[in-house]
């Protein structure tokens, strides 16, 4: 067996990639690969060197997008019968000839990739069901990636350009060098889902209202007679952190109230974080009545560290998380959290990103979908309210 042909075979160990099921090279395909970085186009070697047309050479001679040919392509029944009929013609005139029935389907259907900083916990498989749902309808196939650090292989704009992605969803993505610059250079759109950073000039996103988000938890709590409020947030350096800080900060200054240096710590976005720094905010004095943790995962863990404080929630002290993931349901009391969006912002982002697949012209390249605060059980009523 000869290098490339070992290449070939080892398509899906050397993309690290989830939810393909094409993985051996199909009858007269071209398939992408990535070596050590580097990024090109051979004719595979197990198939004949015969000439087969693309679904984008009988799109564009049919005037259909590419995902219509694949839903003709793999029977598909939501397509129109003068469009099915015009396709079928192209089809016949390229000389495609297509599996039979019995056979597995291995027509490629277009492929968008969402990738992810990782897999734990619930934000990845809610931004997939989003994504996933409204990619399905369009013809699309989503698979998801983790944008794991560089290997000798190379990284995973590699994997996505090799693999031939048609485009990709960015989710909470540290973007630390010219990943972006890169797929604009391979002509791949993509959309950022909740930006960490202020996205390039041009770049499309979706993101949620999280100044909005952070005001009305903070005002909640001022509502319900609290005047120590401590914030417990994310890394310094994200851009939805400074929005909720400056949305929490607004409610306190509005209602005349201090906010103590002490009372506001950075972490990361998980459980231990949580659970340290609200058991670091617990051992200041005056100690706050209330908690607003901008995640449901810190959140959690600010639960354990209130308990081994002695502390009960919201007896003794009241937490509002952020996120609505349905681990906040799941632990006593349940918590009271702002809500994002996260399956709507990815489905959104998924249909900007086919109509800019499709090059249909997308006017607004900022959109910002709202949060909604849901009241449970983590909150007391102080029952005073601060002068207005």
């Amino acid at each position: 067996m000869n290098e490339l042909e070992q290449q070939c075979q080892g398509r899906l160990s050397l993309e690290a990639r989830i939810g393909s099921t094409n993985h051996r090279c199909p009858r007269g395909y071209g398939l992408m690969i990535a070596l050590h970085g580097v990024s090109k186009r051979e004719e595979c070697p197990l198939s004949p060197a015969e000439d087969r047309p693309t679904l984008a050479q009988i799109a564009a001679a049919s005037g259909v997008s590419v995902s219509t040919v694949s839903k003709v392509l793999n029977r598909r029944g939501d397509v129109g019968a003068a469009t099915r009929q015009r396709l079928e013609q192209a089809l016949s005139q390229y000389g495609y000839v297509r599996r039979r029935q019995t056979e597995p389907s291995l027509e490629p259907v277009p492929t968008i990739d969402l990738v992810v900083r990782g897999l734990d916990g619930s934000w990845a498989a809610s931004a997939a069901s989003g994504a996933e749902a409204t990619a399905y309808e369009a013809g699309f196939r989503v698979v998801i990636s983790v944008a794991r650090p560089p290997t000798e292989q190379g990284d995973w704009v590699d994997a996505v350009i090799a693999a031939g992605s048609q485009g990709v969803l960015l989710g909470l993505v540290d973007l630390v060098g010219d990943e972006l610059l890169r797929l604009q250079h391979a002509n791949i759109p993509y959309v950022v889902i909740d930006p960490l950073a202020d996205p390039p000039t041009g770049a499309y996103s979706v993101g949620t209202s999280n100044w909005a988000g952070a005001h009305e938890a903070t005002q909640y709590l001022i509502d319900h007679g609290h005047r120590a409020i401590a914030l417990i947030t994310g890394p310094a350096q994200h851009l939805y952190v400074h929005a909720r800080i400056a949305g929490f900060r607004s409610a306190m200054a509005a209602a005349g109230l201090t906010v103590r240096p002490e009372h506001i710590r950075h972490g990361t976005y998980d459980r231990a974080s949580g659970r340290e720094l609200t058991a670091a905010v617990l051992a200041t004095s005056p100690r706050p009545t209330a908690l607003f943790i901008c995640s449901d995962h810190m959140a959690i863990g600010g639960y354990e560290a209130i308990a081994e404080a002695g502390l009960k929630v919201p007896d003794d002290i009241s937490v509002v998380g952020f996120d609505d993931l349905p681990e906040a349901r799941w632990v006593h009391p349940n918590l009271t959290t702002v809500r994002q969006p996260i399956k709507d912002m990815a489905a959104s982002a998924t249909s900007t990103l086919i109509r800019l697949i499709h090059g249909v012209r997308v006017d607004s390249r900022r959109q910002e979908l709202a949060t909604a605060l849901i009241e449970r059980e983590s909150t007391r009523d102080l029952g005073h309210r601060p002068a207005r």
